[in-house]
């Protein structure tokens, strides 16, 4: 491959072309280490990005490596400019702070999202959500087949059961119920059911964030009618889609849509998830993949072991 670990594509390249020089390639190339030999040779000491990539087995700089842009980088000379360093800086600031709170397998309520709900209008929040207030504590949103309590005043979550409120000790469902309340726009479905990839934000969906269809497969690729039952078991009402297939209302304005079709001699099983387009309205990419994850792992555990 011709394009170095700094993110210099060497193949449209007039002196490479020329044959006047030779490309960096990837850090962790052949084509890098004969580079980094040339330099040591010619100049006393190799490229520090080359370096760098080699040593922490980074293959591009701008791909594959967390702390891009780096001092290293920024202290150039070459290969970039300050201006544009500093736009991926900003951008990729932006783009963490988007994430706060979602890292997958690991979820915290950020305190500011509470004191957020705090300020907001109660009426308002409810007509935008189509959740009931539960006036002076909040709202209660009905959450698949359950209805959770989003108490402001001890800004905790809880879940009725046999007529009180027991408290919920689960992080993910906490910071879901909190971005539907401070997020549910006035937009209505839009009856365009669309996968992952087929969004806005299509590229999110990608690598890291693939949505994970595993556990589902493992548990049910080959069990539709367990799959039906534990689908109807979390209020899921079927719909005429694969082999079996529910539509579930974790959020009043937010439906999810599991599909599973059954494999044979040409194809495995396999599970689509599918979104109403509208759901961009209410949650961003990192919620999306969230609240999917929650879904996929309560059909698979059962509601008890979850909240």
């Amino acid at each position: 491959m011709a394009t170095g670990a700094c993110g210099i594509n060497c193949d449209v390249c007039r002196l490479r072309i020329l044959g006047v020089c030779g490309t960096c390639g990837p850090g962790q190339s052949r084509e890098a280490m004969e580079k980094m030999a040339v330099q040591e040779q010619l100049l006393g000491a190799p490229c520090p990005i080359l370096a760098c990539a080699f040593k922490k087995g980074v293959q591009h700089c701008m791909k594959d490596c967390d702390d891009f842009p780096c001092d290293r980088l920024k202290d150039g000379p070459y290969p970039f400019s300050r201006g544009y360093l500093e736009m991926q800086e900003r951008r990729w600031t932006q783009e963490r702070e988007t994430q706060k709170g979602w890292v997958r397998g690991k979820v915290t309520v950020p305190s500011e999202y509470w004191q957020a709900l705090v300020c907001r209008d109660m009426r308002e929040v409810s007509s935008l959500a189509l959740v009931s207030e539960m006036p002076p504590k909040g709202w209660i949103i009905p959450f698949l087949n359950e209805n959770i309590l989003v108490d402001r005043q001890t800004r905790c979550i809880f879940q009725e059961h046999n007529g009180s409120w027991e408290f919920v000790d689960n992080p993910t469902l906490e910071l879901l119920c909190l971005v539907y309340l401070l997020n549910a726009g006035p937009a209505t479905l839009s009856g365009d059911r669309v996968g992952a990839l087929d969004l806005k934000t299509a590229h999110y969906f990608k690598g890291p964030h693939e949505i994970n269809v595993a556990s589902l497969l493992s548990r049910y690729g080959n069990d539709p009618e367990g799959f039906s039952t534990a689908a109807e078991a979390l209020g899921g009402a079927s719909i005429a889609m694969g082999d079996a297939a529910y539509r579930f209302l974790p959020f009043p304005k937010v439906p999810l849509y599991y599909v599973l079709w059954l494999g044979d001699q040409e194809f495995q099983p396999n599970f689509s998830i599918l979104f109403d387009r509208s759901i961009e309205n209410h949650f961003k990419a990192d919620a999306i993949l969230g609240l999917v994850d929650l879904v996929s792992d309560l059909l698979c555990c059962g509601m008890e072991d979850m909240i």
